[in-house]
């Protein structure tokens, strides 16, 4: 069976809506396709999670025996329409992040979640982190749950810079930390370090008022910090292109796909040591291209200051993430472990 449908949330070509989680399930259609099936892309609007009804009526759209590939933002807060075409169709969720991280463990979002994920046939996470997490939390077993990891582009390598050029890519969320980097950089500031820039890029819209709040701490350090909302294409290229160094002060991140991104452009890496950030950032064999810290501003603060002060050092992360850059798998890869996955569920193998 050639043919698989992946089942999306609306607008995951969206430039205005940029994130590793769209990105991962454009890439993966394209880079499916390219090995030979035929995919048929059904998004679905939301808001998500919670659209239960609008996924419904996209899975009942499809005929029976249809290998079906369901976004976890849908899935993971829609039991009735999976549980609906359990058996009928077959069914794997790819779990980007899962909606239960950070919940209560007796909160009706897990409860939710694991049912879901233990009724269909397969599940596939896009980091180890993510898998472990999954079997231990929710304890999905774990032959029936599969590592696709994101796969990476080569880009032009970014000039070497002064040091100072700092680069954050996200939506401006909680989650994603902006304002811990304020707080770090507000840090540095007291300690009389001022040789920095700091360019904030991603969407607004998913947390107003976060983003609000983060614009306005941001105006205090007199053009020093600017938000430049969601960036693509060759406006992207360019940031990366001035970028001396990516942080990633993320409170949650199950992956990063946007790691892989920087190293891609031989940018190296600071960032929180949570989930799944270690696999994305990887290493070569005189060491990390980066490095990352406990969560919080002030570990976070106390390695820019030694990035900033330290030439030797900023030079053998460079150095490293070029190395790095060269050792990234492409998305072919990401797309023969998932075709894997949905041949054995076209055999009736995986569960």
């Amino acid at each position: 069976m050639s043919t698989v449908h992946l089942v999306v949330p609306q607008g995951v070509d969206d430039p205005r809506r940029p994130s590793g989680g769209n990105t991962y399930d454009r890439r993966l259609a394209a880079s499916l396709t390219a090995l030979g099936r035929t995919v048929v892309v059904d998004p679905v609007p939301g808001p998500w999670p919670g659209a239960d009804v609008a996924l419904e009526v996209a899975l009942g759209r499809l005929p029976d025996g249809a290998v079906a590939v369901v976004d976890g933002l849908l899935a993971g807060g829609a039991p009735f329409a999976v549980l609906e075409h359990r058996g009928r169709l077959r069914l794997v969720v790819i779990v980007h992040l899962p909606l239960g991280v950070g919940a209560d463990p007796r909160s009706p979002v897990v409860r939710v979640e694991s049912a879901v994920l233990a009724a269909v046939d397969a599940v596939v996470t896009t980091s180890r982190w993510t898998a472990r997490w999954l079997e231990t939390s929710y304890g999905l077993e774990p032959h029936r749950v599969r590592v696709a990891l994101p796969g990476a582009d080569r880009a032009p390598v970014a000039p070497y810079g002064p040091g100072g050029r700092l680069l954050c890519v996200g939506a401006v969320t909680a989650v994603k930390g902006q304002d811990v980097l304020l707080d770090a950089l507000a840090r540095l500031d007291d300690r009389g370090r001022r040789d920095w820039s700091a360019r904030i890029v991603g969407s607004t819209d998913v947390d107003p008022a976060f983003a609000e709040d983060v614009r306005r701490r941001a105006a205090a350090f007199a053009g020093r910090v600017t938000l430049t909302g969601p960036l693509a294409g060759a406006d992207l290229d360019a940031a990366w292109a001035g970028a001396d160094l990516l942080v990633v002060p993320s409170r949650v991140e199950t992956y990063g796909l946007v790691v892989t991104e920087a190293l891609g452009h031989g940018v190296p890496v600071l960032g929180s040591a949570v989930g799944g950030l270690p696999e994305a950032l990887g290493t070569t064999p005189d060491g990390r291209p980066g490095t990352l810290v406990p969560a919080g501003p002030d570990a976070l603060a106390t390695a820019l200051l030694g990035w900033l002060t330290d030439a030797g050092r900023r030079t053998r992360w460079r150095d490293r993430a070029r190395r790095r850059r060269d050792h990234l798998a492409g998305w072919d890869t990401t797309a023969h472990a998932v075709d894997a996955v949905l041949a054995d569920v076209a055999a009736g193998v995986a569960a």
